[in-house]
């Protein structure tokens, strides 16, 4: 018997009757079912986002924000109702909690009061943080609550950018009239550093003045002293001069006073001489230029006496102001060397001030320099570009066409073994007759091989037909894609076939043990780093690993290289499971096991 008369057995065998060619398609179309139906079902899940409901709670009152009343929570309710990223339904709280319980709303955001009132904080002393608040309910959907995360993180990000842009822009506001007022200053510390310049050089002339002042004083002290010692003695002199001018006036006084007695005692002794009156009376005329002379003696006398007061009184005046002048001359002369020290420290510290003026000055300009002279429309960029520092430009090397583009590797390698397990259940993996007529395990082999590997062929042309045809799937390189997932099916099959040959019933079931571990452990969802150390350790042996990986680089224009690698891994493989079945075929054509004389009751 030939290897294709016994393929053409085969395939007559499974069309044999009506049920057995209806469980044939069956099972030809279980890879384009399942994995058709399932990356249909994921094709573009972020893209029908606004098909998600979603309750919306705004209870923000608003608040002044830099001097504007503003509503925070209603602005970010209209920007999400705007985006129209969800189905979202603006209601109570009342109303979204009971529709979060009964599944009508997959989960709730909520702007609570106050939000508008803590971002206006932050220019306060008691800064607080704006809260937003996310209700979710896993029971309705655990992924749900994964977009209700990522979605109420990107309107964080959206309200911090727009909050920071406008503190950014009230700042660089603020910088600008900083800007401003320091020029001004500028100009007055300017101002005035010339004015303490020209007030040193007064104070240089000061010092010069008050120096020669100081050396006048002095002298003036010194000669005023000798002044005051002098008239000191001089008031000394017309002191005594005064006291003996007082007595002779005095005895003057009493001369004068004295004449008309004397008038009458010379006229009584006359008398008494016997002296007639006329004779009394002539002597007394005799004697009367006498009285007459002493009188104008007594009038000059009292005269200088007077004056001599007069003088007297001059000199002690004299003598009391001239020390007077001496102790106010030694106080000025003490006045003018501490004026003097005052002006030389007082241009010394202008010196200073000018130099500090100076340095005020420099350090204004240096600082208005510093300070940006940006136009209205520069700071309304700038405070943009400071509310989103970084804009993300995602650059694909091999990018993915959408969300069910990104997963159809994994499900199409792991179609192709689900295929090859299902048609096992109605294909025979060797010809009993061939074992027994033929003494070629090769010829056996290949022919038992060949008939389950044309089907998964055909079932990878059908599965290749959905995901370009129906799903639109785009290929970078679709016949390079649809040749590995045919050698994928046929390296499957060469496994799955030496499992039969050698263990039969319990090999079917291997084959899905493996199925369930390629499952998980082919990185088809999550990268395979992610996963546990044994788990990663069966992701570099198993062979569907690799067709995953062959398949991304053809189908999103990735390294090509890498491919040749994946298909040696799968030509390890299949040669290993036609090398398995050839030894189990040779086995069962030379001995005779209580497998096959009491085959399990799963045959």
């Amino acid at each position: 018997m030939k290897i294709p008369q016994m393929i053409l057995a085969e395939l007559r065998r499974l069309v044999s009757t009506p049920m057995q060619a209806l469980a044939l398609m069956a099972l030809l179309i279980v890879p384009i079912l399942y994995g058709g139906l399932y990356l249909w079902a994921n094709q573009d899940p972020y893209g029908r986002l606004s098909e998600i409901p979603v309750a919306l709670v705004v209870e923000d009152t608003g608040a002044e924000i830099n001097g504007t009343e503003r509503n925070l929570g209603t602005e970010v309710a209209d920007a999400l109702v705007k985006e129209k990223t969800f189905d979202l339904s603006q209601v109570e709280a009342d109303a979204a909690t009971s529709g979060l319980e009964n599944g009508d709303y997959d989960f709730v955001i909520e702007i609570p009061a106050g939000f508008s009132e803590a971002v206006a904080s932050i220019n306060s002393s008691d800064p607080k943080k704006a809260e937003l608040i996310l209700r979710t309910d896993d029971a309705n959907n655990y992924l749900a609550t994964t977009i209700g995360n990522q979605a109420i993180e990107k309107i964080q990000t959206e309200v911090t950018a727009k909050v920071v842009a406008e503190a950014g822009l009230t700042l660089l506001n603020a910088l600008s009239t900083i800007r401003s007022q320091l020029s001004e200053a500028v100009s007055g510390a300017g101002q005035l550093a010339d004015g303490l310049a020209t007030a040193q050089s007064g104070a240089g002339e000061l010092v010069s003045g008050s120096t020669e002042l100081a050396t006048g004083l002095e002298t003036l002290r010194s000669g005023s002293a000798t002044l005051a010692t002098g008239a000191a003695e001089v008031a000394d002199g017309t002191q005594e001069i005064d006291d003996i001018a007082r007595r002779v006036g005095t005895a003057a006084n009493d001369v004068v006073a004295a004449l008309p007695q004397v008038r009458t005692d010379i006229s009584q002794v006359l008398a008494a001489e016997g002296l007639d009156q006329a004779t009394i009376d002539a002597v007394l005329a005799r004697l009367q230029p006498i009285g007459t002379g002493l009188t104008r003696v007594d009038q000059r006398v009292q005269t200088a006496v007077s004056q001599i007061n007069r003088l007297n009184s001059g000199a002690q005046e004299v003598a009391s102001g001239s020390a007077e002048l001496a102790a106010g001359a030694a106080t000025a002369a003490n006045g003018a060397v501490t004026l003097r020290d005052g002006t030389a420290t007082l241009n010394s510290g202008l010196a200073e001030l000018t130099n500090g003026a100076n340095e005020l000055k420099t350090g204004l300009e240096n600082g208005v320099a510093q300070l940006p002279d940006d136009t209205e429309d520069t700071r309304q960029a700038q405070a943009s570009t400071l509310g989103t520092p970084v804009s993300i430009d995602t650059k694909a090397i091999a990018p993915a066409q959408n969300y069910g583009a990104g997963l159809a590797p994994f499900f199409a390698a792991l179609a192709a073994w689900i295929g090859i397990y299902a048609l096992f259940l109605i294909v025979k993996p060797i010809s009993r007759r061939a074992v027994t007529a033929l003494h070629s395990p090769f010829r056996v082999t290949l022919a038992g091989w060949a008939t389950p590997a044309m089907l998964g062929a055909l079932q990878m042309l059908g599965l290749f037909g959905v995901l370009s045809l129906a799903l639109r799937f785009q290929f970078a390189n679709p016949l390079a894609t649809f040749g590995v997932l045919v050698a994928a099916s046929l390296t499957y099959t060469a496994i799955i076939l030496a499992l039969n040959v050698w263990l039969s019933a319990v090999g079917q079931f291997i084959g899905l043990v493996m199925m369930v571990l390629q499952l998980v452990t082919a990185g088809g969802t999550f990268p395979w780093q992610t996963l546990p150390g044994p788990l990663a350790f069966i992701h570099h042996i198993f062979p569907m690993s690799y067709v995953v990986d062959a398949l991304r680089q053809l189908m999103y224009g990735g390294d090509i290289g890498r491919v040749g690698a994946d298909l040696s891994v799968l030509a390890l493989w299949f040669s290993i499971g036609i090398v398995a079945t050839v030894i189990g075929v040779t086995r069962q054509t030379h001995h005779r096991t209580l497998t096959d004389l009491q085959p399990s009751i799963l045959q």
